[in-house]
């Protein structure tokens, strides 16, 4: 395996804020809307939209839009490169 540096950065860059953290948690349950994460959190749309970019830029969750709204989930794909990377820096791959 190839460890990537700036890929890993962006990929790890998503679990650190409490925000995204918080948000991972929620998605733990399925998939939501972000009517249901804004609600969740009591943040701003703005704020919301800036943490949703930065896990859905590193591949952490997915999102798929229905009409006007948002929905956002858990990427199983993202978890699994985030753990091969965990792995790979503890010599086990």
């Amino acid at each position: 395996m190839e460890l990537n540096p700036k890929k890993t950065a962006v990929i790890f860059k998503a679990f650190c804020d409490e925000s995204r953290i918080r948000i991972l948690q929620i998605l733990k349950d399925g998939e939501k809307c972000a009517c249901r994460l804004l609600e969740a959190l009591n943040i701003t749309q703005p704020t919301l939209s800036h943490h949703m970019k930065t896990l859905l830029d590193s591949g952490i969750v997915n999102g798929r839009k229905e009409g006007k709204w948002m929905y956002y989930s858990i990427s199983e794909e993202g978890l699994k490169k985030a753990q091969e990377y965990l792995d790979y820096l503890k010599g086990e791959v």
